[in-house]
């Protein structure tokens, strides 16, 4: 068979539509993360959340999601990414109709569970199927995983926006529902669009999922409800630990078994770990700077929820326009490691900056420019960190690649904004009303996120190695082979 027809027959010749697909699975991961808070309130006047217990309208989906993207992953490499992939779709308008149709806090909270076990299954499959579609050239890949990074940033502003109308003109079921309608499509076009990839034999590590699942739902159960309950507290420290007992088993069920779901010599491929670290410390210097800022527009500038949403849109369109245009062209001449490190470097320089803060501040003065630097640093470090991670892996373990970088970075965001919190609340954020104490915790959370930047470029320059950029190439030649 000649190769133009090879080429015109085979999945990459729509590999544009299956990248917006692919960008839309992580558009929406991220906008179900950020759609329900304009409509928290009406949620808690209709079903009876307690304030208490309202934070988990989030947290059931974050726990959910967190616990079980290993787990997504492995599933992604033996049964296939394509079928992960709409599965995790169908899960997960399931879920939106379920959690849409609630009328009871538990029904809800079951139906955001429902919702984080669909996005597990999706993401590493999305970030497989991306490298399946895009790996034979490198510099496709590199556009590609600009467009897929981009998509974040536009799903949590677009989640703000599209929560506030649903809520505002429609009612706050909407703001589930709105995820069915795009599922179905989703899943009638993946397979005009995406590669099949292998379904290779194997058996599911039971043990293994049961630990590793477990465990890392335990430890962000405990993480995310720390700032509630005290993180000195018994059930605090007794859930903590649980999760780590069980991830210690987990890790040594792995060295046992013969199918493991995590072999753990994968972290032995160059840049593997070190491409994770620099993940990690990402997510969990940039969400707790996301979170300050909403707030500190909200409780000590006065804006409502929707206009500071409409504020950060210069955030936002900084960081798509960097990740699209820039990001591939800096990564092409300096090389992922530089731009890894000087992104989280930038990073750490806008949350300084951002730290200064003032109780009678302005949004063009105290806000605008600092949030452009971290816009700019996010855009730099993200999509060559996230592309060296899946590139360090052989073909045949790209989907637990994918699961253990996205567990990274969800792991980092949700223990770096429990751990910055506290350390707002400390220092004064607690104090509604006190616009000069709430500011002063602020600046320390803000600090504090600098701090973990400024390590994860450090740690990035000694730990990753130069010159990785040859390795999408091989990677896609091991799976064209």
């Amino acid at each position: 068979m000649s190769s133009t027809a090879s080429t015109a027959g085979s999945p990459s010749s729509r590999r544009w539509l299956a990248l917006g697909l692919i960008a839309a699975a992580q558009f929406m991961v991220i906008m179900d993360t950020s759609i329900i808070g304009v409509a928290l309130p009406k949620m808690q006047a209709d079903l009876g959340f307690s304030p208490q217990d309202l934070s988990w309208v989030f947290n059931a989906y974050v726990v959910a999601f967190g616990g079980l993207l290993l787990l997504g992953g492995r599933l992604s490499d033996l049964y296939g990414a394509r079928r992960m992939f709409s599965l995790g779709w169908i899960i997960l308008a399931a879920g939106s109709l379920l959690a849409g149709f609630a009328g009871s806090v538990g029904v809800e909270l079951a139906g955001r569970a429902v919702q984080g076990v669909g996005s597990a299954l999706i993401a590493p499959a999305a970030l497989t199927l991306l490298f399946m579609t895009f790996g034979a050239n490198p510099k496709e890949l590199t556009k590609a995983l600009a467009l897929y990074g981009a998509a974040a940033p536009a799903g949590g502003t677009a989640g703000v926006f599209l929560g506030g109308v649903l809520t505002e003109y429609a009612s706050w079921p909407w703001v589930f529902f709105i995820n069915v309608p795009l599922a179905i499509a989703v899943v009638v076009l993946t397979p005009m669009a995406m590669p099949a990839g292998a379904i290779r034999r194997g058996s599911i590590d039971v043990g293994g999922a049961v630990t590793a699942t477990a465990g890392l739902a335990a430890l962000v159960f405990a993480v995310v409800r720390a700032p509630e309950v005290g993180w000195g507290s018994s059930s605090t420290l007794l859930i903590g630990a649980s999760g780590v007992a069980l991830l210690a088993v987990f890790v040594l069920l792995q060295a046992r078994v013969s199918a493991p779901l995590m072999r753990l010599g994968i972290f032995r491929a160059p840049n593997l770990a070190a491409a994770n670290l620099a993940q990690f410390l990402l997510g969990a210097a940039w969400i707790p700077m996301f979170f300050f800022i909403n707030l500190y527009l909200q409780q000590v500038i006065g804006l409502g929820a929707f206009e500071s949403g409409a504020a950060l849109l210069p955030l936002t369109v900084t960081i798509m326009v960097g990740m699209i245009f820039a990001a591939p062209k800096l990564i092409e001449r300096f090389g992922p490691k530089t731009m890894t490190v000087t992104g989280l470097a930038a990073l750490a320089a806008g949350l300084v900056w951002l730290s200064l803060v003032r109780p009678d501040g302005t949004f063009t003065v105290d806000v605008l420019p600092a949030t452009l630097v971290t816009a700019a640093g996010m855009a730099m470090a993200f999509i060559p960190s996230l592309g060296t991670a899946l590139s360090a892996a052989a073909p045949e373990e790209g989907g637990l690649a994918a699961g253990i970088v996205n567990t990274s970075y969800q792991i980092g965001s949700a223990l770096g904004l429990a751990a910055m919190t506290a350390v707002a609340a400390a220092a004064g954020a607690n104090q509604l009303g006190d616009a000069v104490a709430i500011t002063d915790g602020f600046s320390a959370g803000l600090l504090g996120a600098a701090g973990i930047a400024l390590a994860g470029a450090l740690l990035s320059g000694v730990l990753l190695r130069g010159q990785p950029a040859a390795a999408p190439t091989e990677s896609a030649e091991r799976v064209n082979a």
